[in-house]
């Protein structure tokens, strides 16, 4: 497997983790002290990890490579971690971000390549 194609998995990953990181926050957020319970803490333990494995990521990609598999990915898992568990939903004009988002990734990963 490339390096590239290896560093841009770990990204996911990593995105995916901060999507995570993500809920705990939000329902942290709803609480009467927000920086004061388990899902802070969590969500914050989740965020640091994540910024070591950054570290290891960068060296390998170009950081606008890097922001938009990153964005996207975070916009996606969290679409689906707002419907899913609070129940947000995104409108047409929002869901047609999220298409140009997808046709930006595609056009620089052709880039890469």
């Amino acid at each position: 497997m490339k390096s590239s194609t290896l560093a841009i998995l770990s990204t996911i990953v990593l995105a995916l983790l901060v999507a995570v990181s993500d809920y705990f926050l939000k329902h942290a957020s709803s609480n009467q002290s927000p920086f004061l319970n388990r899902n802070f803490a969590i969500g914050m333990l989740i965020t640091i990890a994540c910024t070591f494995g950054w570290v290891v990521v960068m060296p390998h990609l170009k950081l606008a490579y890097i922001g938009v598999i990153y964005s996207l990915t975070v916009v996606l898992s969290l679409s689906l971690v707002g419907a899913a568990f609070f129940g947000e939903h995104l409108n047409t004009r929002e869901w047609l971000g999220v298409g140009l988002a997808i046709v930006s990734m595609l056009l620089l990963y052709q880039r890469m390549g």
